[in-house]
C-alpha cells in the first residue's frame, strides 16, 4: 500500500472458530456502540469476531482529510494486523457500509461474504456545508441546511471529536461513493430499515451488484440496526457456505 498514512486504528479481535467477521460501524459511532457483544455473541456460533473503531471515531486516531481509498488502505491494514493471511466476511452500516464496498474490491484483502446495512445509493457527504458546520462549532449560528445540521448534531454527541470528524467527512467527499464503480462481485446483502429515508434506494444498489439480495427489517435509521431481524438476516447469510 504504496503512500498509505501510517496511522493504526483500534481494532479487536474476539477469538473462536471458522471465518472471522469484520464489523464496521457508522458515522458518529463506534464497534461496541454499534456491534454490542449483548447483540452479537449469542448469534455468531462463536465465530472470530473483528472490531474496528473507523478512523477519528472511538479509539482509533483522527486522521485529518483522507480520501476513500486511504481510509480503505487503513482498514486493509487494521484487518492485517489482527487476521493475516485470513478470508473474511464483512458486516457493515451506514458509513461502514460505504467503506466495506470499498474493502471488497482491495487487492490487499480477501473478501468472502458482505452483509451491508442502511446504505444510501446517494452520496451524503457531498450535500455537507463544511464551512458552515465548523463555523457552527466555532460559535456562529447553526446551518441553515437540514443536511448538515443532521451531520453536525451527529458529530456532536457526547464522546465524539467534531472536528475530525469534519476532517474525516471532507476528506470520503472528496472520492464520493458511486454504485456503479467497483460494485462488489462477492455475494451481498442488503438491508434496509422500513422506515429508514437513507435505505429507500437499496434496490437501486442491488441492482448493481451483481450477486445480491435486498431484505427489509423493522425500524428507521438507528433502530433498524438493533432489530432482532437484523442480526438474523446477517447470521443466515453468512452461514450459507
Amino acid at each position: 500500500m504504496t503512500g498509505a498514512p501510517e496511522i493504526a486504528l483500534s481494532v479487536l479481535r474476539r477469538e473462536g472458530t471458522g471465518r472471522p467477521v469484520l464489523f464496521l460501524h457508522g458515522l458518529a459511532s463506534r464497534a461496541r456502540l454499534d456491534w454490542p457483544a449483548a447483540e452479537w455473541d449469542p448469534v455468531l456460533a462463536d465465530r472470530p469476531a473483528l472490531l474496528v473503531d473507523l478512523p477519528a471515531h472511538g479509539d482509533s486516531p483522527a486522521v485529518g482529510v483522507l480520501s476513500t481509498s486511504r481510509v480503505v488502505d487503513l482498514l486493509t491494514q487494521a484487518v492485517a494486523a489482527v487476521a493475516p493471511g485470513e478470508e473474511i466476511d464483512v458486516v457493515g452500516y451506514s458509513l461502514g457500509a460505504r467503506l466495506a464496498w470499498a474493502l471488497a474490491g482491495h487487492p490487499e484483502v480477501a473478501v468472502h461474504r458482505l452483509a451491508l446495512g442502511g446504505l444510501s445509493p446517494m452520496e451524503p457527504f457531498t450535500m455537507v456545508d463544511l464551512p458552515a458546520a465548523r463555523g457552527a462549532l466555532a460559535g456562529d449560528s447553526a446551518p441553515a441546511d437540514p443536511i448538515t445540521g443532521l451531520i453536525l448534531g451527529m458529530a456532536t454527541l457526547p464522546g465524539n471529536r467534531p472536528e475530525a470528524l469534519l476532517d474525516l467527512i471532507e476528506g470520503l467527499a472528496s472520492e464520493p461513493f458511486d454504485r456503479a464503480v467497483g460494485a462488489p462481485s462477492q455475494p451481498v446483502l442488503l438491508l434496509g430499515g422500513t422506515e429508514d429515508p437513507m435505505a429507500e434506494g437499496v434496490d437501486m444498489l442491488a441492482a448493481a451488484v451483481p450477486r445480491s439480495r435486498v431484505v427489509r427489517v423493522p425500524g428507521d435509521h438507528l433502530a433498524a440496526l438493533h432489530a432482532p431481524e437484523f442480526r438474523a438476516a446477517v447470521v443466515q447469510f453468512l452461514a450459507e457456505d
